[in-house]
């Protein structure tokens, strides 16, 4: 039976270094999954442009969200998320979540990210955690792996700097948040660099 191990990461090149080391030690493409704040990525989605903005205030999928042959990170496409805003992304919890956008704006489901991770078998808590911390410019890779891999797998997404859960989440406690809100406006990136600078000082 699979487990989901999920990681959070401050920069998108830890994330990508998260990414690679799961491929290396052969964990599946197919079985492996990005999602990233666009204003911290700096990747540019070819022949996406900066379209992914039109489409984050309604949620509107744009631009291919899959895993390719080479590697996962070949696969990188642009996805607006309600709340979020404009995500570079790539793996199964992409595409989940890009069904997930479309079911809720033609049906008014509700689900988005937080409903593809909690699919996924992450806890609601977290999931909304995860969205938030995506919304706020950061970088969540998540990896399906066999039970008696997790152990490994975890140890893995802790060979680059990975955020302690338990310690960002007391604060974005402090600062009155309490979960993920779709309906919330998506951070400028003026706040996302003031986010990424206050934890970049926590880290020296």
């Amino acid at each position: 039976m699979k487990t989901t191990v999920t990681g959070l990461y401050d920069s998108y090149e830890d994330a990508k270094a998260a990414v690679k080391a799961l491929e290396d030690a052969g964990v599946p493409s197919d079985d492996i999954t990005i999602v990233t704040n666009k204003a911290n990525s700096k990747v540019d989605v070819e022949g996406q442009g900066n379209r992914a903005g039109e489409g984050a205030g309604t949620g509107a999928g744009i631009g291919a969200v899959a895993g390719g042959a080479g590697g996962l990170l070949t696969g990188l496409g642009m996805l607006a998320i309600p709340g979020v805003g404009p995500v570079v992304a790539a793996g199964w919890l992409a595409a989940t979540a890009a069904g997930a956008v479309a079911g809720a704006v033609a049906g008014g489901a509700v689900g988005g990210l937080v409903g593809a991770m909690v699919e996924s078998g992450v806890p609601e808590e977290d999931a909304n955690f995860y969205a938030e911390s995506i919304r706020r410019g950061g970088s969540v890779v998540a990896a399906r792996v066999e039970d008696d891999r997790r152990a490994s797998a975890e140890a893995i997404l802790n060979s680059a700097p990975r955020v302690t859960v338990v310690d960002r989440r007391a604060r974005f406690a402090e600062q009155g948040w309490t979960r993920f809100d779709e309906t919330a406006d998506p951070y400028t990136a003026e706040q996302i660099a003031a986010e990424r600078d206050r934890y970049r000082v926590n880290r020296l």
